[in-house]
This record gives C-alpha cells, sequence and structure tokens, in this order.
C-alpha cells in the first residue's frame, strides 16, 4: 500500500461557485437514481407527533417508505414518483413544515439537541429557534441565501458550535449570548434577547457583502474577506438596528460530542445507521414521543434522534428501539462509520459504499478516528471534524484520506473493504 499526500480539499471549498444554487428542497426535487428526493428542512430537528406522522405517511405512500437523516437534522424523502411534487407540498403545508414557501430552503438550523432536556447547558434554546424561524420566514433579503447556508444554535455546552454553521449563536455568561461567523475565532456579545434578530441581520449582511463584491458564493468561508471586515461590517449593521454587541477575542472555543445513544436526563436518544430510518423504526420512535411530555422528538445533526421522555417512561423503551433497528449502545462501531446513499440510489456514485461500510464495521470499530464512505469525490453528507475518508476510486477499490486538524492530509490505497483494518494501520491516522 503507498501513501502519498494529498491536496487540502478545503481549497476547493473556497472558491465562488460557478453557477446557480442547485440545492434540493422540498419544493424543488432532485432526480435521482431511485425517483425523485425531497429533502425537508426541518429547523432545530424538532418535529411534532403529527408532522412525524405526516412525513411517514408521505414517505409510505408516495416514496420508498423511508425516511433519511442528514447531517444538518433534516429530512430527505426518496422514491418519489415522477409528477407528485404538488401532492407533496400539500402534505407538509397541511403539516405546517411549510410556513414560508420562498424560504423553505433556508430554513437550516441546528440546535442543541438536549437542550432543555438534561440539566446541563446555560439556557434552553428552543424559544432561540422558534424566533429565528419566524425572522427568517419574515426576512425578503434572507431569500437570497443558498441552500446550503446553516445557523447553528448552542445552548453552551458546545456540541452544535462545532459544526461548521456560517452564523453560530451559543449561549454565554449571565443571559448573553457570543455570535460567530463562519470559522471566525472573533466573535460578538451581546444580549440574548437580541440573538435571533442578530443572526438573520448577520445573515442579510453576508449577503450584501457578496453583493458588494460581485461574488457568488453560497458559505461564509467562500467570501474572501477578512475577519475583521466581516465582523465590523455585522456590528455595524447591528447598530443601526438597536442591538448593542461587543467585540470578544476571547470568546468560547471548548466543543462537546452530540448525545450518546441510551438515556439522557428526560430524554431517550439512539443513533440511526447511515441516516435511514425504516418505516418500523419511525413508527416505534413516533409512539414513544406521543407518550411523552413534549409529543415531540428532535432530530439530530449526527444522524440521531432524541425523544423528550418522562423519567418513568417505559423501561423497555430502548430495548424496542434497538430491535427497531436503531443504535441504542453508546459503544456501537456504528458511531465510528458513515456513507452517502451510493449504488444503488445515486447515479454518480461508483460502487454501493453502504454495503461495503457494513462489511467493515467491525475494522472501523478499532479505528481511531472515525470512517465515512464516498462513492465519489463529492463526498455527498460528509461530516465536520477529524476522520478518515473512504473515497471510491474510478478503476475499483477506495481511496483512504486522513482529515484532521492541523495535520496535512495525508491517504493510502485500500483495495478490499476486508482489508479496512490493515491499510488504517498503514495509514497511520
Amino acid at each position: 500500500m503507498s501513501t502519498a499526500p494529498l491536496p487540502s480539499s478545503a481549497q476547493a471549498a473556497a472558491l465562488p461557485r460557478p453557477g446557480g444554487d442547485a440545492c434540493p428542497g422540498a419544493l424543488r426535487l432532485h432526480a435521482a437514481a431511485d425517483g425523485a428526493l425531497a429533502r425537508v428542512r426541518v429547523p432545530g430537528g424538532v418535529l411534532t407527533v403529527a408532522q412525524a406522522r405526516a412525513l411517514a405517511e408521505a414517505a409510505r405512500e408516495l416514496g420508498d417508505g423511508e425516511l433519511h437523516l442528514t447531517s444538518r437534522g433534516n429530512l430527505q424523502l426518496r422514491g418519489l414518483g415522477e409528477g407528485c411534487g404538488a401532492e407533496l407540498a400539500a402534505r407538509l403545508d397541511a403539516a405546517g413544515l411549510l410556513p414560508s414557501p420562498g424560504h423553505e430552503r433556508v430554513r437550516n438550523v441546528v440546535a442543541s439537541p438536549l437542550s432543555g432536556l438534561d440539566g446541563r447547558g446555560l439556557r434552553d434554546v428552543r424559544p432561540w429557534l422558534t424566533e429565528l424561524d419566524a425572522v427568517l420566514c419574515a426576512s425578503e433579503a434572507a431569500r437570497g441565501l443558498s441552500g446550503r447556508f446553516l445557523f447553528a444554535l448552542d445552548d453552551g455546552r458546545g456540541d452544535v458550535a462545532a459544526s461548521g454553521a456560517d452564523v453560530t449563536l451559543r449561549a454565554f455568561g449571565d443571559g448573553e449570548a457570543v455570535l460567530f461567523l463562519g470559522g471566525a475565532r472573533g466573535a460578538l456579545a451581546l444580549a440574548g434577547d437580541d440573538a435571533p434578530r442578530a443572526a438573520v441581520l448577520a445573515a442579510e449582511t453576508f449577503l450584501e457583502v457578496a453583493g458588494r463584491a460581485g461574488a457568488r458564493v453560497w458559505r461564509v468561508a467562500e467570501l474572501g474577506v477578512s475577519e475583521e471586515q466581516l465582523l465590523g461590517a455585522v456590528a455595524g449593521r447591528l447598530a443601526a438596528a438597536g442591538i448593542a454587541a461587543a467585540r470578544l477575542t476571547e470568546a468560547p472555543a471548548e466543543t462537546t460530542p452530540g448525545p450518546a445513544p441510551g438515556r439522557a436526563g428526560d430524554a431517550l436518544c439512539v443513533h440511526v445507521p447511515f441516516g435511514r430510518l425504516t418505516g418500523a423504526a419511525w413508527w416505534e420512535l413516533l409512539r414513544l414521543a406521543a407518550e411523552g411530555p413534549a409529543g415531540e422528538l428532535r432530530l439530530t445533526p449526527w444522524r440521531g434522534v432524541v425523544v423528550p421522555a418522562a423519567a418513568d417512561q417505559d423501561p423497555g423503551a430502548l430495548a424496542r428501539l434497538g430491535a427497531a433497528g436503531l443504535v441504542t449502545d453508546p459503544r456501537s462501531p456504528w458511531l465510528r462509520v458513515g456513507a452517502c446513499a451510493g449504488r444503488p440510489g445515486c447515479a454518480k456514485s461508483r460502487t454501493d459504499v453502504r454495503a461495503d461500510a457494513t462489511r467493515a464495521l467491525d475494522a472501523a470499530r478499532r479505528s481511531p478516528l472515525p470512517v465515512y464512505w464516498s462513492g465519489c469525490e463529492r463526498r455527498c453528507g460528509h461530516p465536520g471534524g477529524d476522520r478518515v475518508d473512504a473515497v471510491a476510486e474510478p478503476g475499483g477499490g477506495y481511496r483512504l484520506t486522513v482529515a484532521a486538524e492541523g495535520r496535512p492530509p495525508h491517504g493510502t490505497a485500500l483495495d478490499d473493504p476486508d482489508h479496512l483494518a490493515a491499510a488504517l494501520a498503514a495509514l497511520n491516522p
């Protein structure tokens, strides 16, 4: 097995986009090899039982019968029949999942999924989530954001603060918030009550700065202006709106992982292998959510689901979720494995990456880094953070590449998924 330095994929990600934003949504479907695909934005991953039931029925009656979790806590319906777009839109609208058709693709918001449920965090971010979504849908300018622009609402624990969002709000101090832009280290401190409005104003400022520069970009990291310039522009916009904000040079930077499978405070947490929710698993989650005090479930950006549960919830609930194919053991190797759709669902994929990832599951357990399998160089849905990227090669096999902060990318060839352990040892992640 040969190893060689590889160029950073971040170089390509920083280039302006040559065409329009083709990100799929609930109203603009994507043609995939297994039928049409719809991506339904679920801000903060929060679904009422009625909304979750409507999605399950739409998947069963219009698509392949399954729901597919994305790395932003949204949902995809796959295998949709030709010409079903109008009926799907009507169903989503009736369920309250399309509050503003003109904003449906820009309602990308991740939020700390255990906020208010486990006694951690500095504040419950649910009120932030509700207000942010309302302000975003009321902003005419925000319609110009791409379907990739991301907001993150962190309750102070540092879980979604590490998601690489374009605008991040993090609870801080005594009722305060810190606003970050992209991967900037600097930040703005402001009153927590002003945070949702400030986040939307920051997004509008991004659009203005990009417009003045004549750049067609999707994300803050692609903008090509200094952190000082962008933070200064946002601070000026906030001041004009009557929002006081102070520069922070030492903003909170600690991060924590997302919820582990099992029970966490007043919640039951599960991981969904490959983000693929079968009808049986989804209906079991719905049943538990209906019995819970909140009547809701929360999708996570780590392809998991959190169900608010009473302290005396049925002790056999986790066992039933496990029997439905969901991961309830925090030691499971599935927590260290991810993959794109691959074949047969994606025509661009070179192979069935999910089958290969499943074959190599035991080796992934021993890997020092999570392994993400992709059918081509687009690496759709790949997570942030340190990992090993396994990308299918045109001639067969895979190229393994270590993506780790502070280290140059380096890789090795993998001729057979059954040899993953040996390839990882040669790679020395």
